[in-house]
C-alpha cells in the first residue's frame, strides 16, 4: 500500500501499544514518521530503526506529553527534520482510576495536562504546517461517553473534552480541507491494559466480540483516517470497542 506516499505523519506517544501500532501502520502506508516517547528510549529506537529498515524515514523524538512546550517542539522538530506535516495523532496519554474521594488536584492536572492539554498544544501547533488533505487524528476512549465502573471520573472526563475538541476543531478546519477525528478504543490489550489483568474479564465480558482488541486493530482504523477514502470524515467520533457500547 502507498495511500501515504510522500506524506508525514506525527504520532505522539508512539513507542509502544496502540501507537507503536499507529507508527508501524502508518509506515506500511507510505509515510515518513515522526514519534514520540517519554522514557522508553531503547524501544523508541528500536521501532526506528525497524522503519528506516523499511525504506521509510523514521524520527523518535523525547518528549514528555505532561510538558506542553516540549510536545510543541516535537511538532516543529517533526518538520525541520521530515521537511512536511501531514498527519498528528494525538496517542500520547495516561490511564488511571480512582474514586472521588481519594482524588485530589495533582490528580485532576496531572490527567488534563498529558490528556488534554498535550492535545491541544500538539494540534495548535501542527496546524500551522498542516495544508489541504491534512489529518488530525485523536486516540480518546469509549470511557469519554459512558462510565462502565467506578472510578472513571477523571479519565472518562479528560476523553469526553478531546472529543470535544475534535468536533470543535473539525468546523474550524473544514474550509482548508482538514480533517479532524477521534478514535475511540475499548478495552485493547496493551501493557497500559493487559488482557490478563484483574478487571479483565469484567472488561470482556461488555464487548460484544468477548474478547480485548489488539492494537494493531486501532492502528487500522487510524490508518483509513489517515488516507484519501476518509477524506469527507471529519467532526467524527468513531468507537473501535468489540461492540462494548452496543
Amino acid at each position: 500500500m502507498s495511500t501515504l506516499s510522500g506524506k508525514v505523519a506525527l504520532v505522539t506517544g508512539g513507542s509502544r501499544g496502540i501507537g507503536a501500532a499507529t507508527v508501524r501502520r502508518l509506515a506500511a502506508d507510505g509515510a515518513d514518521v515522526a514519534f514520540t516517547y517519554r522514557s522508553s528510549s531503547d524501544a523508541a529506537h528500536a521501532l526506528a530503526s525497524e522503519i528506516e529498515a523499511t525504506g521509510r524515514r523514521a524520527l523518535a523524538i523525547q518528549a514528555d506529553a505532561a510538558d506542553a512546550g516540549l510536545v510543541r517542539q516535537a511538532v516543529q522538530n517533526t518538520v525541520d527534520t521530515l521537511g512536511r506535516l501531514d498527519v498528528l495523532v494525538n496517542n500520547a496519554g495516561i490511564y488511571a482510576m480512582g474514586p472521588v474521594q481519594e482524588s485530589n488536584d495533582d490528580d485532576f492536572d496531572r490527567m488534563v495536562d498529558i490528556n488534554v492539554k498535550a492535545v491541544f498544544a500538539a494540534t495548535t501547533e501542527a496546524v500551522k504546517h498542516l495544508g489541504e488533505g491534512g489529518r488530525v487524528i485523536t486516540i480518546g476512549s469509549v470511557n469519554g461517553d459512558r462510565a462502565f465502573g467506578p472510578g472513571a471520573a477523571l479519565y472518562g472526563m479528560s476523553k469526553a473534552a478531546v472529543a470535544a475538541l475534535t468536533r470543535g476543531w473539525a468546523r474550524d478546519l473544514g474550509e482548508h480541507g482538514i480533517t479532524v477525528n477521534t478514535v475511540q478504543p475499548g478495552p485493547v490489550d496493551t501493557d497500559m491494559n493487559p488482557s490478563d489483568a484483574p478487571h479483565a474479564p469484567m472488561m470482556t465480558a461488555m464487548t460484544a466480540l468477548k474478547r480485548y482488541g489488539r492494537a494493531e486493530e486501532i492502528a487500522g482504523l487510524v490508518g483509513f483516517l489517515a488516507g484519501p477514502e476518509a477524506s469527507f470524515i471529519t467532526g467524527a467520533t468513531i468507537d473501535a470497542d468489540g461492540g462494548m457500547q452496543a
